[in-house]
């Protein structure tokens, strides 16, 4: 995040831009569905840039041919965790494989407390570096102010 000026979380497509409406949403969600893409809903109050396994909020949509069945998905999962992180991922098994073709950050918590850089010094001067969420510091259910 030092090359974030603006110290939001960047994962996904679209993380430097400003948040999408849910008209921009609807249009990427069509997008997805013309090219065959099954989508679904995850959450998650841990950001890590590792944590790559999100919630399921529901099932993935398959076979669906209008973006408001996503839309009203991403709406249940908006009003069951108002304080989470939400994006949209859409699959495509043209390949025979679930493959993630798009993902994208539909909702954030009011204030992203961002990440900690800590530095170790280990055996013969090796230096080693992690990365942790300052959400992370407070347990499940009393991140981001929810407790």
């Amino acid at each position: 995040m030092m090359t974030n000026p603006t110290g939001r979380l960047t994962q996904g497509q679209f993380s430097f831009l400003p948040d999408l409406t849910d008209t921009e949403i609807a249009l990427q969600v069509a997008y997805g569905l013309r090219k065959g893409y099954a989508w679904s809903v995850e959450y998650t109050d841990d950001p890590h840039p590792r944590n790559t396994y999100w919630e399921m909020y529901g099932n993935p949509m398959f076979d669906l041919a209008d973006p408001a069945g996503v839309l009203r998905e991403l709406t249940g999962c908006r009003q069951a965790f108002p304080r989470h992180y939400i994006r949209l991922v859409a699959f495509d098994s043209t390949r025979g494989v679930e493959s993630i073709a798009m993902s994208f950050i539909v909702q954030r918590p009011p204030r992203e407390p961002g990440f900690q850089l800590s530095r170790q010094e280990v055996h013969n001067r090796t230096i080693r570096y992690t990365i942790g969420s300052y959400a992370t510091q407070d347990p499940e259910g009393e991140r981001y102010g929810e407790g």
